[in-house]
Formats: structure tokens, sequence, C-alpha cells
């Protein structure tokens, strides 16, 4: 009940992100569903469809957790933890609220999937699902309801466990701005001595608890304009405390095994792709002459590039602050190896998921009129939708997190131009590293398939 009220009552942001998140789910729902018709009129084929699955899946799994990072209703908070919601309670909510998300997906995909076969209102566009979807054949009410629990259950798993280790070091503080302070204030703690002759010497200065006598007697300090004052004094004090500077992050340290499960996939795809009999998992269209090491070398490579990724984005950082930097410079280059380990992780994935689509995509000439059918092209939607949705998702709580340096800044008089020119600059160096590397990995994952 504590889920649901904090969903309802989130920023209408925060809801889309979840909304997409059970499109997601409904998509790979509706994948499982279809794989489950397939496999009662082909059984012999069933295992390799529901590999195939799993791609997906683990996008959506991973865009779930990302929404859940991002949601500043179950967020630790100091105190929440005295009335028994700590971080690992709190990680129940998000999980919580992820499983709903899910399982709405999850019941939308199943009801698209009866409406198709017919089995609630006739059989909808004239039949031509019947075949892909067994609509002769009765559905197993286990098997679908397994296939269809796969999606909440690991995404509700996999949330827990990212955010049960979160503290409230790890958010974003509330942003405290300086009050103005008043001039009733300002009048009751001037000294006119003081503004009149500032170069009085220290032995001439009459004694304060002369003054606030005679103040008092004559009438012209009231007792609550000095209280008054003495709040705002203090509440100045701890506003204009500057924010303890974090100790730098150290660079991570997964590049080089990035790099090398990178080799090692391309290397197992190349040879892989040497044999073309005896297919233990058969591919789409062009790709039934390769193996499943070609499906292994792929994954290995998406996976060299996942723990790449944080490594290449603190290179990216490293190499804006060389030679002479600027004021511009260094800040992106400071932010970008702070945020390495939040946004470089899902910039791999993307890197891969495109390399992946860049591969596939050069294996079909022109004189192809459909290369893809449409459950393929339903999970390669799903696949990219989800990586690009992730990296955004990973943006806004890097956002989130870096809000206290930006009020500082802003109290110090930094434009704001400075700032969207440094997160222009980020940009701009994220995408002139990654997008070679993108098309590289591409490259080399298409010429085994080409031969």
């Amino acid at each position: 009940m504590l889920a649901l009220r904090l969903g309802l009552g989130t920023h209408p942001l925060v809801l889309l992100r979840r909304l997409l998140v059970a499109a997601a789910s409904a998509g790979v729902g509706f994948l499982l569903l279809c794989t489950l018709g397939w496999a009662l009129d082909h059984p012999a084929g069933s295992q390799a469809r529901l590999l195939w699955c799993l791609i997906p899946l683990a996008a959506t799994v991973q865009f779930a957790v990302a929404t859940a990072r991002t949601d500043q209703s179950t967020l630790p908070r100091s105190g929440l933890s005295a009335v028994g919601l700590g971080p690992a309670r709190l990680a129940a909510l998000a999980a919580s609220s992820t499983a709903v998300s899910c399982t709405l997906g999850s019941a939308l995909a199943l009801l698209f999937f009866l409406h198709l076969r017919g089995d609630l209102t006739g059989m909808p566009f004239d039949g031509e699902a019947a075949k892909l979807l067994a609509a002769g054949r009765p559905l197993p009410l286990g098997a679908a309801l397994t296939l269809l629990a796969a999606v909440p259950v690991l995404a509700t798993t996999a949330t827990w466990l990212a955010l049960r280790t979160r503290t409230a070091t790890d958010l974003r503080p509330a942003p405290v701005r300086a009050p103005a302070r008043p001039a009733y204030a300002m009048a009751a703690t001037a000294d006119p001595a003081t503004d009149t002759d500032t170069d009085r010497a220290p032995d001439s200065t009459p004694d304060m608890a002369s003054d606030a006598a005679s103040g008092t007697a004559s009438g012209t300090i009231d007792p609550e304009d000095s209280a008054k004052a003495t709040d705002t004094a203090v509440r100045e004090t701890r506003a204009l405390t500057p924010v303890r500077v974090p100790d730098p992050a150290s660079a991570p340290s997964g590049l080089p095994w990035g790099v090398a499960f990178t080799a090692a996939g391309l290397a197992v795809e190349t040879y892989a792709s040497r044999g073309r009999g005896g297919n233990p998992l058969p591919m789409p269209s062009h790709l039934d002459g390769g193996s499943a090491g070609v499906l292994a070398g792929w994954a290995l490579t998406a996976i060299g590039l996942a723990l790449a990724g944080p490594g290449i984005t603190h290179l990216c950082g490293w190499l804006l602050q060389a030679v002479r930097p600027g004021a511009i410079r260094l800040l992106a280059g400071r932010t970008l190896m702070a945020e390495a380990r939040r946004i470089g992780r899902p910039l791999g994935v993307l890197c891969a998921v495109v390399s992946g689509a860049f591969a596939a995509a050069s294996l079909y000439g022109p004189g192809d009129e459909r290369p893809f059918g449409p459950l393929t092209g339903l999970g390669a939607t799903l696949v990219i939708g989800c990586a690009v949705a992730t990296v955004l998702t990973a943006a806004l709580e890097a956002r989130q997190v870096r809000i206290s340096t930006t009020e500082s800044m802003y109290r110090l008089g930094a434009p704001a131009t400075l700032l969207r020119t440094a997160a222009a600059v980020r940009a701009t160096t994220v995408l002139l590293v990654f997008a070679p590397l993108t098309w590289a990995v591409a490259a080399l994952a298409a010429v085994p398939l080409n031969r």
C-alpha cells in the first residue's frame, strides 16, 4: 500500500518512466508467449527462440533498475531509519514499485496475446497470426504464467540487489540558498561608530555589554529584532557553509578486462563462423550459416564493452583536462571522471547494442525485401529502445547527484552558460570517442559473417 501511494504521488516524468518499463515488460512478455506458441507446433527449434528472448529480457531488466535508481520517493533520508524505513526497507519499496510496473506489462502482454489467438473476441486480422501463435491448440496455463513471471521476478530481484546498499550520502542533498539579510537585522547589528569611523583603534571600541544596556535603556533596539537578527545570522552561517568536496574517485579498473573480453568475443565469433554445418542454434535469415559460437562471441563482446565503458568514460574526462585546460574543459573533465562509473556502463551497453545492429544490418543487401520478421523487429526495437532509455536515465541520475555542486557554483556567481557549455563539451567528447569505437566493433563483427 505504501509503494502504491508513493507511486501515485510521484512526479509525472517518474510515472512516464514507469509506464515505459511496463511497455518494455509487455513487449518481452509477448515475445516469450509467441515463443511458447511456436513451440506448440515446432517443439524441435523452440529452445533457440527462447534463448534469443534473453537479450531483450536483459535490456528490460537493466532499464527497470535504472528507472528505480532515479525515483526520488524511495531515496534514503536522514531520520527515516528511526521509523523503520532504512535503506533495505526503501529498497524493498522500490522493488515493489518495479514489480507493479512489470506485472502490469505482463498482464497486458497476456491479454494482447489471447486477443490475437482469438480466445477473447474471435480471430482478428483474418487469422493471419493463427499459425504463429498456435491458435488451434490449447495454451498451457502453467507455462504461460511461468514465462510471464520472468520479467517481474528478475527485475524486482535486480532492483533490490542494486539499491539495498544505497546510503544517504549517495543522494543529492536539498539545495540550500543563502537568505537575503533583512534591513532591520542590518540596522540592529550595525555599530554606528564603526560605520562612521572604520579606522578607530581597538581600544576605543565601546564594550558590547554597555552598548546593549544603553540601547535597551533608550529603547532604540527591540529585543524581538535582536532575536530575529541572531537567528538570521545563524541561518546565513549555515547556508554559506561550503560543501565539502569529496575525494576524487580512483580510475575504474575494468578497462583491461573489457578489452580482453571484447577481443575474445571477436575471436570466438571469427572462429565459429568457419563452421557451416550442424548449427545447434539457428539464427534469423542470413545468419543461418553461423553457429552458436557467433552468439557466444557477441555476448562476450557486449560484456567486454560494458566492462570497458566506465574506463573509457574516465579516459575521456582525463583527455579533456590535458594540455593546459580552461575552466570549461576542467569542469567537463572532472565531471566525466566523477560520473564514469554511473554512466560508463550504460554507454558501453549501448555501444554493444548499436554495433550489433550495424553488424546485422550489413549482412543484407538492397535486394532483400523482408530481412527481418515482425518478432525480430520487435525484439530489436526493445533492445535498442531500452539501451537508449537506460543511458538517458543514467544521465538524469548523474544530474540529480551533482545538484548540490551546481547550486554551490551558482552561489559563487558562475554563469549558467558556463554549466551548459560544459555539458555540451561532455556530450560531444563522449560522442566523438564512442562513435568510432562502435563503428570499429561493428565492422570487425561483420567481417567473419560476410565471408
